[in-house]
Formats: C-alpha cells, sequence, structure tokens
C-alpha cells in the first residue's frame, strides 16, 4: 500500500475502534474475544483497503467484517466447549448397549442407500426435513417418503409393529 493509503486507513480505523470493541463485546460477552474479533475485521478491510476506501459507505463494510468475524468465530467447535471443575462420571456401556448398537448398524446396512442417509441425517444429526432436502437434492416430499419407509423397514427388521392412527 502506497503511505497516503496507509495514512488514510490509520485514520479510518483509528476513529471506529471503540465503536467496534463495543459492538464485538455486545455479540460475544467476552473482552478478549471482542478484540480478537475487531482485529480480525480490521485485517480484512486492511487486505482490501484500496477497493473498499472507494465504496459509499466502507463503514457499513467494516461491520459487516466484524458480524462475520463473530459468526466464523462461533462455528469453531472450541467455543462449543464448556469447562468444569470436575470431569464428568464416564458411562460404561453394557453388554446389551454394544450389541444394540452394532444390531442397529446392522439394520441400517440393510436399508436402501437414500433411506439410511434420510435416517441418520433428520435422526442422529437431528436436521429438519428442510435441511436434509437440501443437503441430499431430494425435494422435501421425497425425503418424507424415504423418512417413513425407511422407519417401516427399521420396525420390520426389529420386529417392532407399526403404529395404528389409534396409537398415535
Amino acid at each position: 500500500m502506497r503511505d497516503r493509503d496507509d495514512t488514510e486507513f490509520r485514520e479510518f480505523v483509528s476513529s471506529r475502534i471503540p465503536g467496534l470493541r463495543r459492538s464485538a463485546y455486545l455479540l460475544c460477552g467476552d473482552v478478549h474475544t471482542a478484540d480478537d474479533l475487531v482485529s480480525i475485521a480490521v485485517g480484512k478491510v486492511y487486505r482490501h483497503w484500496r477497493r473498499i476506501q472507494r465504496l459509499e459507505h466502507p463503514d457499513a463494510y467494516l461491520r459487516r467484517m466484524l458480524l462475520t468475524a463473530w459468526l466464523d468465530e462461533r462455528r469453531r467447535p472450541w467455543r462449543r466447549e464448556q469447562p468444569t471443575d470436575a470431569p464428568p462420571e464416564r458411562a460404561h456401556p453394557g453388554e446389551r448397549d454394544v450389541t444394540e448398537r452394532l444390531s442397529l448398524l446392522g439394520h441400517l446396512d440393510r436399508l436402501t442407500g437414500r433411506q439410511r442417509a434420510v435416517l441418520v441425517l433428520r435422526f442422529f444429526d437431528d436436521l429438519s426435513v428442510e435441511q436434509t432436502a437440501d443437503l441430499l437434492r431430494l425435494s422435501t416430499g421425497t425425503v418424507k417418503t424415504h423418512t417413513a419407509r425407511g422407519l417401516a423397514a427399521l420396525r420390520d427388521l426389529i420386529g417392532v409393529p407399526a403404529l395404528t392412527k389409534d396409537q398415535t
């Protein structure tokens, strides 16, 4: 960057840092994470400063970078961890649990590929019908059909009778 561009960038950012830190803190609730988010956003803006300074509203671009940095940070796996004083008790699976798990895996292998994919996404990954349809590039009706047929096939394989309308 040229010296003039550097000076303009420093002036632009230095006048906005307090507001950015405040916004970042309100987004994440942690001073240190807020500083990290501001640093990430400012770094991205610096990288593209020549193009950004010509925009009509460079502040909006900077705020969008801050929001994007926060959203990216929330998706990181270590953000979902919660520290505790003592480690949790580990459940020791009984012999029956292991047998049931292996049996279920064997039954899932006997389903069609789409039925298995739909059931795993819907019930193990807890996705909605719409999310599953988007992921598998199917219509929602097809996802519902595969779900119903896959569950019926699993019930038959496991030996669980199908529910009637009176039982629901």
